[in-house]
């Protein structure tokens, strides 16, 4: 049950998350109350979910999935540019280690002029 709770606050976090670009500023109702109400919804569930399971654990995969879920959402649905530079640091970040430090020794190599 604890993994269906993980499952739902990751959908409604994405969902928040994807909703702040058309909320444009909280001046639109209909995506401000998906923003609020997603992320409403994620952090009780997480807040659940934190009582089974180890802290590290549960943010690792809700904010791993919740990553690469919403990358892959904007490149399908919202159009975004999957070679945009901003994409080069989630690939530097996963693929190093989560070391930011080593994000800023190899981006001047791939982020192309």
């Amino acid at each position: 049950m604890v993994y269906l709770y993980l499952m739902i606050a990751i959908i409604a976090e994405v969902s928040a998350t994807l909703a702040l670009k058309p909320a444009e500023g909280f001046t639109k109702l209909a995506p401000s109350i998906v923003v609020v109400v997603g992320y409403a919804v994620s952090f009780y569930l997480l807040s659940i979910i934190l009582k089974t399971l180890p802290v590290g654990i549960t943010y690792a995969i809700w904010s791993g999935v919740g990553i690469v879920l919403t990358a892959v959402i904007a490149i399908f649905f919202v159009q975004a540019n999957p070679r945009s530079p901003c994409n080069y640091w989630h690939e530097l970040y996963y693929f190093g280690g989560g070391n930011y430090s080593s994000i800023f020794k190899y981006a001047n190599r791939l982020i192309p002029s």
